[in-house]
């Protein structure tokens, strides 16, 4: 009598989701770990922005005795024009337009009252913890006039 054995190769359903299943918690991992760097690369361009903007409007202040407008600020032919070492693309938020620039001095036009001090601002999307800030809250990155 000739015994034939019955040999099956092969992975079971149970050891199939397993893996399955781990190898979606990795992917998960990685996606979650990858959005946290990009949104700190941004906000490191986002201060970069503004303390190359702040230097540059130093600059200016030192040249001419005031700061632009707020007004002025909004127009890139101006900005183009006053602050030349300052890229065009620099006043530009990585991800939501334009950063927060509002002149403290009220009312002024740089004709009748001269423009005296500002604020520059960016909301960042991470906070001080790590984890994504997603909140309303006034920036979370501000420089102010040195005058």
């Amino acid at each position: 009598m000739i015994s034939r054995k019955n040999n099956q190769s092969g992975f079971t359903i149970v050891e199939l989701l397993i893996v399955i299943v781990v190898i979606g918690i990795l992917a998960g991992l990685v996606l979650n770990t990858f959005n946290g760097i990009q949104a700190r690369g941004r906000d490191t361009e986002r201060k970069t922005d503004i303390n190359a903007m702040h230097a540059q409007l130093e600059a200016y202040h030192a040249d001419n005795g005031f700061y632009p407008t707020t007004a002025n600020m909004a127009s890139t032919t101006w900005i183009d024009a006053n602050l030349p070492g300052l890229d065009s693309e620099a006043v530009n938020d990585p991800s939501s337009g334009t950063y927060a620039y509002a002149s403290t001095t009220a009312s002024c036009d740089n004709a009748t009252i001269l423009c005296a001090s500002y604020t520059l601002s960016a909301d960042l999307e991470e906070d001080g913890q790590g984890a994504s800030d997603g909140d309303s809250d006034p920036a979370d990155y501000t420089k102010n006039s040195l005058n």
